[in-house]
């Protein structure tokens, strides 16, 4: 079945369908974005990047010969995976030299542990969704908001650091219940 609709996504791409593209572009521009980001290159980067693949991937999807040996978003990451490189080399930030031999890790298990990282990440944002208040906000302005106890006891009511400090742990092991949760479901 997935191979049906990655046919028609290619089959759509061929014919310039706004919602085809739209499809391939929300499904892989976020591992594509993680993959360049990694290996030192700017979000900025990896949407070049993206753009580059899209054009090889739309020049391909009109040859009627060919055909999807792979998964899409495993082919998307290898034409990134490969663009990214020659970037890298070109721009003398990325050196090999001539006496050794470069491993390449197989594409496909990159693609499947950035699978299992942006699941983890997917989890990880619905469990802090279904937190509530004041717990989500205490804990993104900690974390995310880098904001001191003192700060964070004077905005949210609390008597003291100690006190918010405290409310902090008691989100934190309620967090974390909420996605072991959804997590050993998962597996």
């Amino acid at each position: 079945m997935k191979a049906d609709n990655e046919t028609l996504l290619l089959r759509g791409l061929a014919k310039n369908d706004r919602k085809a593209i739209e499809t391939i572009y929300r499904e892989n521009y976020n591992l594509v974005q993680a993959l360049v980001v990694k290996n030192n290159g700017t979000a900025e980067d990896a949407k070049d990047i993206f753009q580059e693949a899209m054009i090889v991937l739309f020049e391909k999807a009109k040859q009627e010969s060919f055909t999807l040996q792979c998964q899409l978003r495993t082919y998307i990451y290898s034409i990134c995976r490969r663009l990214w490189l020659k970037r890298l080399l070109q721009q003398n930030r990325f050196m090999i030299a001539e006496d050794s031999e470069v491993e390449l890790a197989h594409v496909e298990e990159e693609v499947e542990e950035q699978e299992r990282l942006n699941t983890e990440f997917s989890m990880m944002e619905k469990a802090i969704n279904s937190l509530g208040e004041p717990c989500k906000s205490l804990l993104e302005a900690f974390y995310l908001q880098k904001r001191n106890m003192q700060d964070i006891a004077l905005s949210f009511g609390y008597t003291n650091a100690e006190n918010a400090k405290n409310q902090k742990y008691k989100c934190l092991v309620r967090l974390k219940k909420l996605f072991f949760s959804q997590y050993n479901s998962q597996t």
